[in-house]
């Protein structure tokens, strides 16, 4: 095969760019999904949990062969880790999805990095740094363009308003989830606590689902099941080990860099599959986002982090929401 004679840094580059594409994708498959039926988000998280749980379950007993057993405060660090992450985080966001266009659900979700800052001035009592400020201006500017984009084409501008504060509400989940995963980062590894972490979203999906809904429920079009697959195999598994594999090809700063096409080909695809319009503002937000995203995570000064965490940073500037959300 020719990629088996690329280098490292080919290759890499290669890795980082499919999993952007991955995790952007998922709200554009979510998208389809909602058009092909009027399947609640519940549900179509469910389907996209419960196909994931095997194949994560896989690769967590392939693992766990070669790894220590997990302690008692692991277990308790995965648990609240994996309701934070891939279940709370991607319900809110399926939910938004409901009533916003994926490009503006990207952009919002892609602001976690500035979140995260917040959620240490405020929490923490930590001290905003000048490019800290600097980034959030700049981020939540743009996230005001494109909020107005939506607010000018959509017929119901309450609906706007509610699914964005969703989506706001799944960044906020995310970034409480990014904070405490590089414990467990640390800990457990990067591969190994995430393919734990998704065992644990889908455990609590299924469970919402047998307490919410009846069994009937499950009863879809094939195209329905399709989506649902699609988003846990190509937007959920494959980004995560792809993402991990390219920061160890080419560093947790490139693909993180890489991991900025995300909003841009989810407005390309919303635009391409979904018939979203695009407009100047809006792709001036999504410039201003991106440009907050990077003003906020380049590296300063500080000591080279250790490989496990330099891994899971790279992993979350793509992230995994989201289930990447």
């Amino acid at each position: 095969m020719p990629w088996q004679r690329w280098s490292d840094e080919r290759a890499g580059i290669a890795l980082a760019v499919l999993a952007a594409f991955g995790f952007s994708f998922k709200a554009i498959l979510v998208k389809l999904a909602y058009a092909v039926a009027p399947i609640d988000a519940v549900t179509l998280l469910t389907l996209r949990m419960g196909f994931a749980l095997p194949m994560v379950l896989w690769v967590t007993l392939v693992m766990h062969r070669q790894a220590p057993p997990l302690k008692r405060q692991d277990w308790g660090l995965l648990a609240l880790l994996g309701l934070l992450g891939y279940y709370g985080a991607s319900i809110l966001d399926f939910m938004g999805l409901q009533f916003i266009s994926s490009g503006l659900e990207r952009l919002i979700l892609f602001t976690y990095p500035t979140i995260t800052v917040l959620l240490g001035v405020f929490l923490l009592g930590q001290t905003l740094q000048r490019r800290q400020v600097q980034a959030l201006v700049l981020s939540y500017v743009g996230i005001g363009l494109a909020f107005a984009h939506d607010l000018g084409v959509a017929g119901n501008t309450t609906a706007v308003v509610f699914g964005s504060a969703l989506v706001l509400g799944s960044a906020v989940s995310y970034a409480l989830y990014s904070a405490g995963s590089e414990v467990a980062v640390k800990r457990l590894g990067s591969l190994r606590f995430s393919a734990l972490a998704i065992s644990v979203s889908a455990m609590a999906s299924l469970v919402h689902f047998a307490v919410s809904h009846p069994l009937s429920t499950l009863q879809q079009p094939p195209r329905i099941y399709a989506y649902g697959a699609a988003m846990a195999l190509f937007s959920t598994v494959l980004p995560v080990f792809w993402q991990s594999s390219a920061v160890r090809r080419i560093g947790s700063a490139r693909a993180a860099l890489i991991g900025t096409l995300g909003p841009m080909l989810t407005l390309f695809f919303g635009w391409a599959l979904l018939a979203e319009p695009i407009s100047a503002p809006q792709l001036a937000g999504a410039a201003l986002v991106l440009c907050g995203v990077w003003q906020v995570s380049r590296p300063t000064a500080a000591p080279k982090p250790s490989p496990a965490l330099a891994a899971d940073v790279g992993e979350r500037s793509g992230t995994h929401h989201p289930l990447r959300s």
